[in-house]
C-alpha cells in the first residue's frame, strides 16, 4: 500500500530540483497525492493497514518542497529589485570625485596620488612604487604620522627619469618606535566616468582605473569641482 506514496515522494524529490517555473507542476502533483492518497484509503487491506506515520513524513516533505519554490522565487524577486537600487545610485555617481579601496593608480602628466591611513603613528615606511610589470620604478622612506594623509608621486624613477605615464601600484611597509609593523590602508581618488552594471556588483570606471562600488569610502563633489 505504501508503493504508491512513495513514488510521490521520488517525484516531489525531482521537482525541488528544478527552477520556480515548475511551480505549478508541483502544485499539479499535490493534488495527485491527494487523490491516491484517498484511494488507498478507502481500499487498505484491513490486515495491512496505511502507515500513517508514513504518510505524515511524506506529506510534510511534500509540503517543504512546494514552500521552498515559493522562497526561491521571492529571494529572487529581492536579488533583482537590490540590484536595480544598486544600479541606479552607482549611475548617478557619474561624475564625483571619491575614494576608494585599492593601491593601483594612475600616473598622468608627471602626477599620482594615494590616500594613506597607518593604523598609528610609523616612524619609518618602505613606500614601493612598481609599474604593471610589477618593476620597481621608485622607492622612498619617510614617517607617517596617524591618521588619513595624501601621498603625491611626481612620476620620478629611482634613476632620475621620468616615467612613463600608466598604472602603477604602491606598496607599504611601515613600523612604529619599536619596530613593530604598522599596517596602513591604501585608497585612491578620481573621477567618475562611466559605470558598468552588467555584474552582480556594479563596477565604476574612475579613470583608467576600475573599482566596485563596495570599496568606495567616500563621495565628493563634481569633478570639476
Amino acid at each position: 500500500m505504501t508503493a504508491g506514496i512513495s513514488s510521490l515522494t521520488s517525484l516531489s524529490g525531482a521537482s525541488a530540483g528544478k527552477t520556480s517555473s515548475d511551480a505549478s507542476t508541483i502544485a499539479g502533483n499535490f493534488n495527485q497525492f491527494l487523490t491516491l492518497l484517498t484511494t488507498q484509503l478507502q481500499n487498505q487491506n484491513p490486515l495491512d493497514p496505511l502507515d500513517t506515520n508514513q504518510f505524515t513524513q511524506q506529506l510534510v516533505q511534500f509540503a517543504s518542497v512546494e514552500q521552498q519554490l515559493k522562497t526561491n522565487d521571492q529571494l529572487g524577486s529581492l536579488i533583482t529589485a537590490s540590484k536595480a537600487s544598486a544600479a541606479a545610485t552607482a549611475s548617478g555617481l557619474i561624475g564625483k570625485t571619491v575614494t576608494a579601496d585599492g593601491a593601483t593608480t594612475s600616473l598622468a602628466d608627471g602626477s599620482a596620488s594615494w590616500t594613506l591611513n597607518p593604523a598609528r603613528a610609523a616612524t619609518k615606511a618602505v613606500l614601493s612604487i612598481t609599474d604593471a610589470k610589477g618593476n620597481v620604478v621608485a622607492t622612498q622612506t619617510k614617517a607617517l604620522p596617524a591618521g588619513s594623509q595624501s601621498f603625491d608621486w611626481d612620476g620620478r624613477a629611482s634613476t632620475g627619469q621620468l616615467a612613463a605615464d600608466g598604472k602603477y601600484t604602491l606598496k607599504v611597509q611601515a613600523y612604529d618606535a619599536t619596530g613593530a609593523s604598522v599596517a596602513v590602508d591604501t585608497k585612491i581618488s578620481g573621477t567618475i566616468t562611466s559605470v558598468d552594471v552588467t555584474g552582480a556588483e556594479p563596477v565604476l570606471t574612475i579613470g583608467d582605473r576600475t573599482a566596485a562600488l563596495s570599496s568606495v569610502e567616500a563621495i565628493g563633489g563634481t569633478g570639476g569641482n
